[in-house]
C-alpha cells in the first residue's frame, strides 16, 4: 500500500504466529521474540522502518454460506518515498516561436 501524498509508503506483513528455534534459545517467549526480530532486521534492510503492531479482524467463510471473525495480528512498516526529480523547465512559448522563425528565415545568419 502506498500513500503519494504523505511521502511515505506503507508495508503490513503478518505478524509470527510462532517462534523460531535457534541455539541458545529455549523459551517460547525467546523464540517468539527471535522471530518478530528477524522480521523487523530483514525489513530494516530493506529501508523499511517499525511502526507499530496491530490485531484486526478478518471476516472468513466457515463452510457454504456462513462467516466468522477470526483476528490477525500483523506489524506496520514505513518509508520515506524517494523524491521526485523536479521537471525539466521548458523554455516560454515566444522564444520557441522566435526561434523558429528565425531558422526559417532565408537571410538570416547565425552569429
Amino acid at each position: 500500500m502506498t500513500g503519494g501524498a504523505s511521502g511515505y509508503e506503507y508495508r503490513v506483513v503478518p505478524a509470527p504466529a510462532r517462534g523460531r528455534k535457534a541455539p541458545g534459545v529455549k523459551t517460547p517467549q525467546g523464540r517468539f521474540a527471535l522471530g518478530i526480530e528477524d522480521i523487523l532486521n530483514e525489513m530494516a534492510r530493506d529501508g523499511w522502518r517499525y511502526l507499530r503492531s496491530d490485531i484486526l479482524p478478518s471476516e472468513e467463510r466457515q463452510g457454504l454460506a456462513s462467516t466468522t471473525t477470526v483476528y490477525r495480528s500483523v506489524l506496520v512498516f514505513e518509508r520515506r518515498l524517494a523524491p521526485a526529480a523536479p521537471p525539466e523547465a521548458e523554455p516560454p512559448a515566444d522564444i520557441v516561436a522566435e526561434d523558429a522563425a528565425r531558422s526559417l528565415d532565408p537571410d538570416h545568419e547565425d552569429r
